[in-house]
This record gives C-alpha cells, structure tokens and sequence, in this order.
C-alpha cells in the first residue's frame, strides 16, 4: 500500500491524502506534476513503480531486454563470434545462425517480461487493480534482481577466485542491492532503458565485425589459384587424410619407432611412405592450422576458416586439373564451385546450436565454471548410426569385430569419404579432415563406444592419466580406421597409382600440470604438441623412408602441389621438399595469429629418444586384472560407494556396439585420495583404480575397463570393492 496515504482508483489514477488524484498520464488533478512512472518529483520512486499501462509494460520490457543483453546476448555472441568454426562444424547456413542470434537477443527478455506481465494482469483481474500492480512490480523488481545476479556471478569469476557457494551469496546481495537501488531512484531504470541499445550493437559487432561474419556474410572470394593445364598421367590420384590432436610421441615406442604391435597400419603406412619425423604444427587451434598447412602461410590474422577468408587454398589450387572430394569438418575452406555437393554428415542446424548454446549459457552463468568454455572441445565426429545412413552397413573386414553395428559406430563423414576411393578417369582430390584422436575420447580399439560423464576433467593428479590411457586407446581405433582406408585403397587398385598423405593439424599435452594445447603446454611439453605424424606415400612408393629435414607444416601445400603437378600461383611461407630444404632451426607457433613463438627446433632429439613423452604410471595390481572374485580373499565390507553409470549395467544390448567401459563414481569424503578401488564385472576384475580429488560433477574415481569380453549381452552384475593390504577385497554397498 502507499506510505504516504495515497489511494489508487481502479481505472489507475491516484488520488491525493488532500483529495487531489493523480490522473494515469502523471499529472493530478490539481494542476501537480508528479514524475513519470510512479516517480515522485525528488527522483525516488513511489511503491509501484511498474504501473499496468502499456508505456509502462514497455519501459520495463527494455529495461529487461538491456540486462539480457548484457547476461545472455553479449557473452554467447561473444564466445560464438570468435569461433566460426561453430558454426561451420555444425552445419549453419547463414539463416539458422541469424535466426539464433534472434533467439540469443529475443527469446530470453521476452519470456521473462511475459511471465511476470501474464501474472500480473492475472492477479489484477482477480484480485484487484491494486493487489495487481503490487505483484507486477514485485516480480519486475525480483526480475532484474536475478538478473543482475546472474551478471554478478560472471564479473565475479573473471574478477576474483571466488567460486561455488561464497560467489552465489555474493552475487544475491549484489543482486539485491542492484534492486533496492532500482526502487529507490528512477534514474537506475532511466540508465537501463538506455543501455537497451546494448544487444544491438553486440549483434552488428557480431555480425559485421566478429570471425564469425565470414559465415554470416560470406564475400565472394577468388579462385586465384587454378592449377595448370595437363593430362590425367600428369596428375595422379591424391588421398589426403588430416587427423586431429595427434601428438607423434602417442605412436612412438620406447626407441622411438613406431609401436607397431598397437598400431600396424601407421606401421604398415611408414614402411611404404617417406615419414618425415620432423614435423610439425604451427598452431594448437585447427581454424588456424588448418588454413596454414593448405595455404601455405602462417596465421596472419583472426580469420573464420572460411574459403571467403582463404580463397588461394589446396583446393582452389588443386580445382583446375582435378575432381575435389572433400569431407571438411571444421573449416569451409572448399569453395561451392569445387565442393557444390557439400558433407552433411555432421549438419544439426538450428536444434543443434540451440543445444550447444544451451549448455555454453549454463558454464557461462555457472558459479563453478572458470573462465568461458573452448567451443571446440565438445566437436566429436557424428557416427553412422547417429547421421541415419540409409542402407546395411557392410560386412566387417576384420574378424576380432565381434559385437553388432561396429560399422555403424564408424564416423559418417569417414564413411563417406571411403566411398568416394574409387578409380576415375579424371584426376581426385580425396580430403579428409577427421576429429581423431581428438577428444572427446570414447572408442575402445575395436570401434565399440562408451559414454563418459559432461566435464569429465582431463588434467589434475589421476584425472590426466585416465585421460591419456582414453586417448591412446581412441588412436588404436584410429589405427582400424587407417587399415580400412588402406584395404579400401588396395581393393580398388588406388594405392601404387595414388599419392597418399597422412598427418594432423596439432598435437596435445599429457604432462601433468601442462595438459592440453595452450601456451602453458607448448612452454612446458612443447615436443607433445607441435611434433605430428607426417608421411607422404608417391605413386608407386613401396619402400619407406625416414626425412629428419626441418619441416613446418606450412610446407605440406608446397609439397603436395610440387608431386602432384600442380602450380601454386600465390607465394607461400613455406618450401617444397621436393625443390629445397628448409633451413634448421627454432621451430614457429602461433598461439595467436602474427604473433610467431619460436620453439627451440633441438627438443625434436627429446621426442625420437622418448623423453619428450609422458610417462604413464604403471597400473595399480596389474596382478589383480582378469581374477575372478571367488578367488581372491573377500574382507569384511568397507562402506558405500555411488556408481553413476549403475544403470547401464542393467541391459547391454549386442547389435548396440556400446559398452559401459568406464565406470565412475564417488565414495564418502572420509575415503582418502590414493585409495585403491577394484571393479568387477560379471565377476572378474576388470580395473583398479584410485580415489582422486573430486571432479566438477563429483566424481571420486573413474575405472576404465577396456576387456571387451568381461561383458556380455543382457544384464551384467557390477562389484566394486576398496583393496585392503594383501590386496583382500572389501565389498562397497551402493
């Protein structure tokens, strides 16, 4: 009710302790102005401040619309604007990224003005013209109040280290402080409903002057680079595979060759190619060292990988004498008129970024997230199942296949690709950039797939471990990839005539406390991250070959043109192999475009020799691995233990090509980090891991169990167990 006496008129007047009414418009009857808005002539504001006018309604929608901006509209933009690659992996034609940036500026402030205009009319209706404005203003009051909470909590974390519960009990006071202000002078809403122009001007940015604005509005580029005039002899066949965060000391065994019992078909393809060992990337970030190694140039600027951006490219180059089959993944280097038929097998459109925005929002306003997530870290390559491949899938070529639809499990795009390895009477580009190794680690050798938990981390004391024994058991399954690649190449008679290159645009850190592919890491595991895989087989090429020169990978464009006939018309940064030899020396990484580091070429001896690669330790009680339970001694039980993925035990289906090969959990806070844990399966030990600090979803411990053939089809029984001295097995209750 009104402190000072006032009465309000149902038809939404005022009226005066002396008799005098307020007339809706601000003026009383009288002949006093009183202030807009409910607002008395000092500037404060008087109890309902958001009459049920429409002038009102929509100075409290923009007021809305101004604190979205600044909460939803400006940090997605912002995180999605500088990563095009967003867009471009996903699929986005220009209209499904304009209708989300709609969505990003719209929806949120619209929803929320709605709700409390809806109850507020409702209220009004029901109860009265008073009782109604007194709930609208409270619930506009309450909204903005959550708002600038919600921009509390993000200002915190970039400002300060205070995170979890200290930061949200910050971020209400903030948000209530901001909404006592709000109700005690006008001039707080008068400075919302100006900054309303905010989600405007983040949309131009985003849209004319963000990375992102090569997707949205594409120039038209020039196909500078056609390549020469010639016959079909003088161009072979090219296959041209490019991995993603492969580090070359994940291949090497302890003498520094490569492992061929774990990986035969990288073994096979370096003893019938040139390997050149000395290899490496110049950026840890594909949308730049993507563009570099098909340009030839080193990241210059913050571009989209984008043909718009890069129009003198492999395939502007190669598009004159030769067919392009290209299966890109996270850049759009191909130009329509060399790649009208585009990949779509990892198209999801607007459904898909609205889901992946969802979940960037939620790290965003997370008072437990630090920092803003890596768009990129959530790519992984969409199966054929998933991608609804129309026809059965083909026969397995390898027999140890002993589960269904392992070939459904195969990435659609490499699918695709595979079917494009035919002969054909015009000389073909066959381009594959595939997102493995690459995270998010989720295939056992054979091609069957586990799930693992969202913000699983993959640094920290036990967690990098598992992360780095998940990585090379996903490169295994890379391995079988490759095989198939290269049987397909031997059935259809491509290989002797085909010039085939494998490599990977960056490598990645497995060093505890620098993992990753940051600064951090290229300072502190440098051979990790810059040092790939590198072989280049010629037509015709049967005997292997190891080349130690000093490459770069700005020299792959140079190179490949140079065996396959092709000139390249623009000047490149780097050097063919085939006309002259780079000189040795520090090697070039660009964290940043233009903005080289020079890495000291010298640690390429560290990476041969075996030193340049993190050490796993050994797994706990290899001895327990494979017993079954009734023959080891049971203690007395332990306590509890909670097994997230209990469920998954309950059905395994055999045509499903999915198992539940990691197990995680948690245990009580009491159980100390180093503990030792055993899980059983079907009663045989499958893995023993240890209790660690929790993760950010809480879990304790993570068990990976990579023995096929401790499941079976339909329900399986799931033990784990905390080992005590004597390795005596002490039951946990879940």
């Amino acid at each position: 009710m009104p402190t000072d006496g006032a009465t309000t008129d149902p038809d939404g007047g005022k009226t005066e302790p002396d008799g005098a009414t307020t007339e809706p418009g601000g003026s009383s009857s009288d002949g006093r102005a009183s202030e807009p808005g409910g607002s008395s002539s000092d500037g404060r504001r008087t109890p309902y401040a958001v009459p049920s006018s429409g002038r009102a309604e929509l100075r409290a929608l923009v007021e809305v619309v101004a604190l979205c901006g600044l909460v939803i509209t400006q940090p997605l933009l912002d995180i999605t604007g500088k990563s095009p690659d967003f867009f471009l992996f996903h699929g986005a034609g220009r209209a499904d990224i304009l209708l989300l940036v709609a969505i990003y500026t719209l929806v949120p402030p619209l929803v929320l003005w709605s709700v409390g205009a809806l109850i507020g009319l409702l209220v009004r209706r029901v109860a009265g013209v008073v009782p109604g404005r007194a709930v609208r203003t409270v619930l506009h009051t309450v909204t903005l109040g959550l708002l600038l909470a919600a921009l509390a909590i993000q200002v915190g974390k970039q400002v300060s280290g205070v995170r979890g519960l200290p930061l949200v009990l910050i971020a209400v006071a903030v948000g209530a402080a901001g909404a006592y202000v709000y109700r005690r002078w006008q001039v707080t809403g008068q400075v919302l409903r100006v900054a309303a122009v905010g989600p405007l001007v983040f949309v131009l940015l985003f849209v004319f002057a963000s990375p992102a604005s090569a997707v949205v509005l594409p120039g038209q580029g020039s196909a500078a680079g056609k390549g020469g005039a010639g016959g079909a002899k003088a161009h072979p066949p090219v296959v041209m595979l490019i991995l993603d965060e492969f580090p070359l000391v994940s291949l090497l065994d302890a003498n520094g060759a490569i492992d061929a019992r774990r990986y035969p078909n990288f073994a096979r393809l370096a003893g019938e190619s040139t390997w050149y060992r000395n290899a490496t990337g110049v950026s840890g970030y594909t949308p730049y060292a993507l563009p570099a190694m098909l340009t030839g140039r080193y990241p210059a600027e913050k571009q989209a990988p984008h043909h718009s951006r890069y129009p003198d490219n492999l395939f502007t180059a190669f598009g004159g004498p030769y067919e392009i089959q290209a299966q890109e993944s996270i850049t759009q280097l191909c130009p329509p008129s060399e790649c009208p038929d585009r990949d779509s097998s990892a198209r999801g459109g607007l459904p898909t970024l609205l889901r992946e925005s969802a979940t960037l929002l939620e790290q965003i306003v997370s008072p437990t997230e630090v920092g803003q997530r890596d768009p990129e870290d959530s790519y992984r390559e969409v199966t054929r199942r998933e991608a609804g491949a129309d026809g059965e899938p083909a026969a397995p070529t390898d027999p140890q296949f002993r589960w269904g639809a392992l070939d459904e499990n195969q990435p659609a795009r490499f699918v695709d690709f595979l079917d494009t390895l035919r002969p054909a009477e015009r000389p073909t580009l066959h381009f594959l950039h595939l997102l493995l190794p690459h995270s998010p680690w989720n295939y056992l050798p054979s091609g069957i797939r586990y799930e693992s938990p969202d913000g699983m981390p993959n640094d920290g004391r036990g967690w990098v471990e598992l992360a780095h024994r998940r990585h090379l058991l996903q490169l295994e399954y890379t391995d079988r990839l490759l095989g198939e690649t290269l049987r397909r190449l031997d059935s259809t008679g491509l290989y002797d005539d085909a010039l085939v290159v494998l490599t990977a645009d960056h490598g990645v850190s497995f060093t505890p406390g620098s993992q990753g592919r940051g600064l951090d890491a290229v300072t502190r595991a440098p051979g990790e991250v810059l040092w790939v895989p590198m072989f280049v087989k010629r037509p015709g090429q049967r005997a292997g070959a190891v080349d130690d020169r000093n490459w770069e990978h700005v020299d792959l464009l140079p190179t490949v043109a140079d065996l396959a006939g092709v000139e390249v018309p623009w000047r490149t940064d780097g050097v063919s192999a085939l006309r002259t030899t780079r000189e040795p020396g520090d090697k070039h990484y660009h964290d940043q475009p233009g903005n080289p580091q020079m890495v000291p070429g010298g640690i390429f001896a560290d990476v041969v020799s075996g030193r340049a690669r993190p050490v796993l330790p050994p797994q706990p009680l290899p001895e327990l691995i494979g017993r079954t339970v009734a023959d080891l001694s049971i203690g007395p039980p332990a306590g509890s233990v909670t097994v997230r993925n209990r469920t998954d035990f309950e059905q395994i289906e055999q045509a499903g090509g999915r198992l539940p090969a990691l197990v995680y959990g948690t245990v009580p806070d009491a159980v100390r980090n180093g503990t030792l844990l055993a899980v059983a399966v079907n009663g045989r030990i499958g893995a023993v891991a240890p209790v660690v600090s929790p993760d950010p979803g809480g879990q304790r411990f993570a068990a990976l169990l990579p023995d096929e053939s401790l499941f079976t089809p339909g329900r399986n029984t799931l033990q784990v167990f905390q080992v005590a001295e004597g390795s005596v097995l002490r039951p946990l209750r879940d």
